[in-house]
């Protein structure tokens, strides 16, 4: 078992992260040795691995394969209600909701379940909403070129519910309109139809 992150320091080992996971149960009060935690650094582990998965993905790979076959089809392509779960990166709190993802294809169109992944490889990392909204727009701009894309996220955050203010129910929504989609007919038409 190991928790493989590709990021900009080197990884840690099972054994470092076991040790320092031991650290945090003594941090916040209790025993590591004892029986109901003695593999929760590890049961942790290969929770995280799954959880963070998305920093092993590159959006390239998951945008790379695309049809050109459309016929002339120029019109909005949207991909909605696709569910996500993340990590907030300020209390590694859960935070959990659904992202609509619409482009126009220049002339090339990408596999439906290539938005969903897409939506997945940066849920899978310690996130901030805004930043998951912007990052999948601009993956979707630079790997499909189309002339334009919107992505509208909400998601309830852990960190909002069940710590601080405690205000469970409460939905963050957050937008990022590229090319064609800051006209505001697109953004409207774009608007309606995720509402539909």
């Amino acid at each position: 078992m190991s928790l493989t992150v590709t990021m900009l320091q080197e990884p840690i080992s099972t054994t470092e992260a076991r040790h320092a996971l031991r650290q945090v149960l003594r941090a916040i009060g209790d025993d590591p040795d004892r029986e109901g935690l003695l593999d929760t650094p590890d049961r942790v582990i290969r929770s995280w691995a799954e959880l963070f998965s998305g920093y092993n993905e590159n959006p390239a790979d998951i945008l790379k394969t695309t049809f050109g076959d459309v016929e002339g089809y120029d019109e909005m392509v949207l991909l909605k209600d696709i569910p996500f779960q993340s990590t907030c990166e300020h209390h590694m709190l859960p935070f959990i909701g659904k992202a609509h993802v619409a482009y126009l294809p220049g002339e090339r169109v990408v596999g439906l379940s290539k938005l969903a992944r897409l939506v997945e490889c940066f849920a899978r990392r310690l996130q901030i909403q805004e930043r998951l909204t912007r990052e999948v727009a601009k993956a979707i701009m630079t790997h499909l070129q189309p002339a334009g894309c919107g992505v509208v996220i909400e998601a309830a955050h852990g960190c909002m519910s069940c710590r601080g203010i405690k205000k469970e129910g409460a939905t963050m929504v957050t937008s990022t309109l590229e090319g064609d989609f800051k006209n505001p007919a697109t953004r409207a038409e774009f608007l309606s139809l995720i509402r539909a």
